[in-house]
């Protein structure tokens, strides 16, 4: 579903990915873990076609980008820590607008199933601006799968939420990968990525530095394999 070769990026005289090599198979959920600068933001930019590489081969459902890049949107979902919703609209007409963005045919019929999905079809005409941060990211997974991509891109999406809204973030988010969706998410945080995802990597001083499905940790756990990749 996604196969990427040799992706450079520089920004100016700064190298931030140094050759990654990362294949993703369909319905696979893959944390991409590392520190802070290590690119993983700017691996999902250009994954989601919102950032060119500066060399390599990227590509997604069949598609390569950049030249393909219309075709590989319509086949994506992203979310970030942004909710990238509108405040002033309500939860139904946030959707309603990406319906239309998407062209998706009986579109009153799937924003009910996605709202009812999300947890929000109480709240369905209600403004956004009176959600919580968890709503709002709620919200934001609906709009990313309501044209039901072939892949969901995360980029730490738990970003400022509590307790209470990163667990019910939790079961959205295994419902979206439970749907038979390719799944990669960059998080922080180790132990909801332990918890959600089948396999790890770690990016690392701009490559991909280990890999390990969910069993091959073994008897380990993934804080020591991801400062064993990080110390390798």
């Amino acid at each position: 579903m996604i196969e990427v070769k040799k992706l450079v990026k520089r920004f100016g005289l700064k190298t931030v990915l140094r050759g990654v090599d990362f294949k993703v198979q369909p319905g696979e959920f893959v944390a991409l873990l590392g520190p802070n600068g290590a690119g993983k933001t700017t691996f999902l930019r250009i994954l989601a076609s919102l950032s060119r590489p500066s060399m390599g081969i990227v590509d997604i459902a069949g598609y390569s980008l950049p030249k393909q890049a219309a075709a590989v949107r319509a086949r994506l979902g992203v979310v970030s820590h942004l909710p990238l919703v509108y405040d002033d609209l309500t939860a139904e007409e946030n959707l309603t607008f990406y319906g239309r963005m998407y062209g998706i045919e009986n579109a009153s019929a799937r924003i009910t199933e996605v709202l009812e999905m999300v947890g929000l079809e109480a709240r369905r005409r209600d403004l956004v601006r009176t959600f919580s941060r968890g709503m709002q990211q709620r919200l934001a997974i609906g709009r990313a799968v309501l044209h039901d991509p072939d892949v969901v891109l995360f980029d730490e999406p738990y970003t400022g939420l509590d307790q209470d809204a990163s667990s019910m973030l939790d079961d959205v988010l295994q419902t979206v990968a439970g749907q038979g969706r390719t799944v990669v998410m960059t998080s922080h945080d180790l132990a909801r990525a332990e918890n959600l995802a089948t396999r790890f990597d770690i990016l690392s001083r701009g490559v991909i530095a280990a890999s390990s499905t969910r069993e091959g940790l073994g008897n380990g756990n993934l804080l020591t394999f991801y400062k064993q990749a990080l110390a390798g």
